[in-house]
């Protein structure tokens, strides 16, 4: 074999392996965005991130901000003081919660660079849900968010969520800080 063929079917080669490696990681990429699709659907993660509305058959989530957190723009009175019998309540878009340890409010966990996780790594997202702790190492992450189950979940399932995550539209929504508990 001459070294034109030799050097042609090296050149074939090499390209027809760098499209096969290109077309995997791609597909493999789009399986792990559906698989965190997946999950976040199936983990119910919309009920709390996703602001409610009311609907023509009642409260609903709405989409044009899913998975926004707390609106910024939602002016809310001081949270009702918690029974012994009734210790936590949620504000009407079910994106405020207030019980023994103050007021929380989901997180934007759109892509938004500003005020979602646009800035995040896989890493950071995995460590949070592992450790309870904004990027692993921020304030810790309160109730009702059930990081505690979610931190079940393997490596690749956490990075598909964050894949899944990365890939929705970024929503610009600065969430407000925790509150502490109310005075006795």
């Amino acid at each position: 074999m001459n070294s034109t063929r030799k050097t042609l079917t090296l050149f074939v080669t090499a390209a027809l392996l760098a499209g096969t490696t290109a077309i995997s990681l791609a597909a493999r990429s789009q399986t792990n965005v559906e698989r965190g699709r997946y999950l976040v659907t199936a983990m119910g993660c919309n009920d709390c991130h996703t602001p409610w509305k009311m609907g023509a058959a009642g409260p609903e989530p709405d989409f044009t901000r899913m998975l926004s957190g707390h609106p910024a723009d939602a002016a809310l009175p001081p949270a009702p003081r918690g029974t012994a019998a009734w210790p936590i309540a949620a504000a009407a878009t079910m994106t405020a919660w207030s019980g023994p340890w103050g007021t929380s409010f989901t997180a934007n966990l759109t892509p938004d660079a500003e005020t979602g996780l646009g800035r995040w790594t896989a890493d950071e997202f995995v460590s949070a849900l592992r450790t309870g702790r904004h990027q692993g190492r921020g304030r810790q992450i309160l109730p009702p968010m059930p990081y505690r189950m979610i931190s079940q979940l393997d490596d690749n399932d956490l990075r598909a969520v964050f894949a899944y995550l990365q890939s929705i539209p970024a929503i610009h929504n600065k969430v407000a800080e925790p509150q502490p508990p109310q005075a006795q």
